[in-house]
């Protein structure tokens, strides 16, 4: 038997709050309710049916201004009501209320999410509405010079483009909406973005422990501005490299990938809901630096498809597309990829992708003794995940080898890291080995 999902709802009886579930199916992709069926899909049977019949579609009509469906069926001698709700172009309230439905579940639009969904009902983003009393004239020179230079390096724009004034830059990006400048060229290259977006600015801070913080920066200015100096100061201030020699040539070391860290960056201020209010946050830890931002993933997307090749929905189309000229990010949603295979180049974990509207976080972590044992790990499994980041894979003999057991104890200790820590790969048996989990993915 089917089970309820995105497009499919079962209730047993009519109560009159299931018009919020039908704006919702029109506001989503449409669906078919069912009135007179368990949460099992069983038919129980409903006895107004004749009532409903004439309720459903005229009550819709009158609230909402949309047709629905609404047929009547028959079980074993017992009658149920499909109601059948096609997905609409335009926005749909009842009352002046917005409802969605996302998964199994009806939501009601409130705040930026509703923000969101009305500019996309007008085939808008929200970097794309129009700022008024903005001129070009007001744009920093030095920034959109910066640009040209990026974007000729990239060799992602024209000579022709490349050679306009400020004005016909702006116009070769699609920035103008009319004759206004769009959100994003005043995120992009107005000296102060904050006039116009509250917290439209990136902070950092170094902890010892999550209550801990030993010192902070606010990188405030344009978008292009705050990219170049978090990741300067990421790369000088909060990630200092070890450095050796080796006859005479000297080494730098970083404890996390400069790639991996341009990328999360860049990451953040591309697909950053910035209706939100809130400013992009890094912490970093001595061992591990976490990215949030407010946003989330295009629809029906999980942080699963992120560590496989995927298509390029960015939250911020034409912010994307001038990073994307200036050579700051891909175009083809390489950048989670580029992270792994980075982190895996680097012998440290993969990145950890999550996302619980509205938070999006990116986390990289570099295995410690002192870190593995604050999680609960004992000293034998510390060894073998410390062993596995540094020499990229574990066998069962090398665990034996590593920590002086036999062959059973060396796989129960592999059993009990596989997961969360390690991931199996090759065929059972002498040809397995194990890897940090989420290495495998990637290029």
């Amino acid at each position: 038997m089917s089970k309820e999902n995105q497009i499919t709802e079962w209730k047993q009886s009519w109560h009159e709050n299931y018009f919020d579930w039908i704006c919702g199916y029109a506001n989503a992709f449409g669906g078919t309710l069912y009135i007179g069926k368990d949460d099992d899909g069983n038919v129980v049977g409903i006895d107004n049916i004749e009532k409903l019949l004439e309720l459903v579609p005229n009550k819709t009509r009158d609230l909402m201004g949309i047709m629905v469906d609404v047929n009547h069926h028959e079980e074993g001698g017992l009658h149920y009501l499909e109601i059948v709700v096609e997905p609409y172009p335009y926005p749909i309230n009842i009352r002046g209320r917005y409802f969605y439905r996302s998964g199994s579940t009806k939501q009601e639009l409130k705040g930026p999410a509703l923000n969101k969904f009305l500019l996309e009902r007008q085939g808008k983003r929200w970097d794309g509405v129009p700022v008024p009393n903005v001129s070009v004239d007001e744009l920093k020179d030095d920034t959109i010079e910066f640009f040209k230079r990026k974007a000729a390096k990239s060799n992602r724009l024209s000579e022709e483009d490349l050679d306009g004034d400020k004005k016909e830059i702006i116009e070769s990006l699609n920035l103008f909406d009319s004759e206004m400048l769009k959100r994003a060229a005043v995120l992009l290259f107005h000296p102060d973005p904050e006039k116009f977006v509250t917290g439209a600015f990136i902070k950092i801070g170094f902890f010892e422990e999550d209550d801990d913080l030993k010192y902070q920066d606010e990188v405030k200015g344009n978008l292009l501005e705050q990219a170049e100096e978090v990741l300067m100061l990421l790369k000088t201030k909060y990630d200092v490299a070890a450095i050796s020699y080796d006859e005479g040539s000297r080494y730098e070391k970083f404890t996390f990938p400069q790639d991996a860290i341009r990328e999360a960056v860049m990451n953040a201020i591309a697909h950053k809901d910035y209706s939100s209010g809130i400013p992009i946050q890094i912490s970093v830890y001595n061992e591990k630096i976490i990215f949030w931002n407010e946003g989330q993933l295009p629809e029906n997307w999980t942080v699963d498809k992120l560590s496989s090749k995927h298509p390029s929905k960015p939250f911020n189309p034409d912010i994307a597309n001038t990073l994307f000229r200036a050579g700051y990010i891909e175009s083809w949603g390489r950048g989670t990829i580029k992270m792994i295979n980075a982190c895996k180049e680097h012998k440290i974990a993969p990145p950890i992708f999550s996302n619980e509207p509205p938070d999006f976080q990116v986390e990289l972590i570099k295995y410690s003794d002192h870190g593995l044992s604050a999680m609960g790990l004992k000293e034998e499994l510390r060894k073998v995940v410390l062993y596995t980041q540094e020499h990229e894979s574990i066998t069962n003999t090398q665990v034996q080898e590593l920590c002086g057991v036999s062959k059973a104890t060396a796989s129960r200790y592999l059993s009990d890291l596989e997961g969360k820590y390690i991931e199996k790969v090759g065929t059972t048996g002498v040809g397995t080995s194990y890897i940090l989990k989420g290495l495998a993915k990637g290029s």
